[in-house]
């Protein structure tokens, strides 16, 4: 008789890496600063800026605002 082994499957953890000079902002170009994580998936890129002229619809929309180096 073969045993089977169960295993417990642990979700991955996605990390998205630091941003860099190439990271640009979506708005006006300038050196990204922050990188808001969408709900659905959407990754948006941000100056400082306009990291703060959109913090309150990024807060109701629920998204993960990650602050760079």
């Amino acid at each position: 008789m073969s045993r089977r082994r169960e295993t417990a499957m642990q979700p991955g953890t996605l990390t998205r890496p630091e941003l860099t000079a190439a990271d640009r902002c979506d708005r006006c170009g300038a050196a990204a600063k922050v990188r808001a994580v969408l709900p659905t998936g959407g990754e948006l890129l941000f100056c400082g800026h306009h990291a703060r002229a959109h913090a309150d619809k990024l807060r109701e929309l629920e998204a993960d605002v990650q602050s760079g180096s």
